[in-house]
């Protein structure tokens, strides 16, 4: 997630929560400091009043309570019940999509201009097409001939079908295209719908009359996190006037204070069904309160990175290379080939932030990984012997000449990939044994 949307909210709970942790017992009072720090934390993250007040209100209920600051570790369990509150605050669960008992399923995309509405349809498309489904996209925000363009680029981009009628009625082009997919057996259409600097009442009128006309299963609005308490009060009035059935989340990835985030379900009652970490089209992702939370705690992320790593790899060779992560029989030429593979899965830095401790591990050396640096260890590794590759230990000081000289590199360069090839083994290592805790028993784990 490279710059987390909470990066600064992130940091100062964590502080906060490291000093309570370092006591051995705790009094009310600890404790009410503490929330003092995680209010003006919030507070500062642009998280709605109101919504601050209760949320503390409620952690603090639990945690000045006799079996947390009885129990054998009260500083964990205070951060227990701020997991999950934080949690509870976000929605609790994952919300997914209603599909339609007979298809298609109509999905309406709202929202203001300028918060990546079309490109959230686009990437919702994608996201559903992997998942096996026949999704037609559908070009209603005719105010704009360059939303039109740009549906149309990106469906022939993705290799998705975009039903447009130019600058018409909304209206009957909703109508329209949902009989061309019952005749082209499109199971999902996605309408983009125009959107406006503010809301306005013609807006609105526009937006009720394709509901009325087309009915739809999902009503998503697409917010922009980095607008803070402005998303807010959008989501509350477009969900007055339309009923949402859930909002997305766009520029998750920026450094925005994140409030919206941890607002809009409160305000709204309405879920948070995905939300979108960057500008690639396969950057959507549903949304999991569980995680979030914990990614905010600094618990990281290890599910997600798993998910995302499972389906990227191969599913038995990464099978295999875990085996000889855990056994750490990892070699340089193991290395040259995970590193082909992380290539396929996305910026390495965004990877780091799913870590538990993240922003420890960023500090652990330059871990960008850039074509020409790949180019350059690969041919590193290519001039070595394979008994170099499978024992990095036995190369000293002349085979360092000799393997810098086949591979048109310096020496520094072989003695940085030799360091970072042992820095890598290391947090396998350190990895191995985070999944076992992932996968036994929660998160708890991380706080041992």
């Amino acid at each position: 997630m490279g710059e987390m949307a909470f990066e600064n909210l992130a940091a100062r709970l964590q502080e906060t929560f490291k000093r309570l942790r370092g006591k051995g017992k705790l009094t009310e009072k600890d404790v009410e400091e503490a929330l003092r720090e995680v209010k003006l934390a919030l507070l500062e993250a642009d998280v709605n009043f109101k919504v601050v007040k209760d949320f503390i209100g409620r952690v603090k209920a639990r945690a000045v309570g006799q079996e947390v600051l009885n129990s054998l570790t009260p500083g964990q369990q205070v951060v227990k019940v701020v997991y999950d509150e934080l949690t509870e605050l976000m929605g609790q669960t994952q919300s997914k999509l209603n599909f339609a008992a007979k298809p298609p399923t109509v999905i309406m995309m709202a929202g203001l201009q300028g918060s990546g509405k079309t490109t959230t349809a686009g990437k919702l498309a994608l996201y559903l097409h992997k998942q096996g489904r026949r999704p037609l996209l559908v070009a209603g925000d005719v105010y704009r001939p360059a939303a039109i363009k740009q549906l149309e680029v990106l469906g022939e981009q993705l290799g998705i079908p975009v039903f447009s009628m130019g600058q018409g009625n909304p209206v009957e082009i909703a109508k329209t295209a949902l009989e061309h997919a019952h005749s082209h057996g499109n199971d999902v259409v996605i309408i983009d719908t125009a959107g406006r600097l503010h809301i306005d009442e013609a807006l609105m009128e526009e937006l009720q009359a394709i509901r009325a006309a087309v009915a739809p299963q999902e009503i998503l609005l697409v917010v922009d996190a980095m607008t803070g308490q402005d998303a807010v009060q959008v989501a509350e009035t477009f969900n007055q006037r339309l009923e949402l059935d859930g909002v997305v989340l766009t520029k998750l990835d920026g450094d925005a204070r994140g409030g919206a985030a941890l607002s809009v379900r409160a305000v709204t009652g309405k879920p948070i069904k995905f939300g979108a970490f960057g500008e690639k089209m396969d950057a959507l992702e549903p949304f999991h309160p569980d995680r979030m939370a914990s990614r905010i705690l600094g618990m990281g992320d290890v599910l997600s990175l798993i998910e995302k790593a499972e389906a990227t790899m191969d599913a038995e060779k990464a099978r295999k290379m875990a085996e000889k992560l855990r056994s750490a029989e990892f070699t340089l030429e193991d290395f040259l080939e995970q590193l082909q593979q992380v290539k396929k899965m996305g910026p390495v830095d965004q990877l780091l932030g799913m870590l538990p401790d993240a922003a420890q591990l960023k500090g652990m050396g330059n871990v960008e990984v850039d074509p020409k640096q790949l180019a350059r260890i690969e041919a590193i590794i290519n001039s070595m012997t394979p008994r170099e590759r499978q024992s990095p230990s036995i190369i000293d000081g002349s085979r360092r000449r000799r393997i810098a000289l086949g591979s048109g590199t310096k020496v520094q360069d072989v003695n940085k990939l030799l360091k970072q090839f042992d820095q890598t083994r290391q947090m396998m290592k350190q990895l191995g044994v985070l999944e076992k805790k992932a996968r036994k028993g929660g998160l708890l784990s991380f706080f041992k």
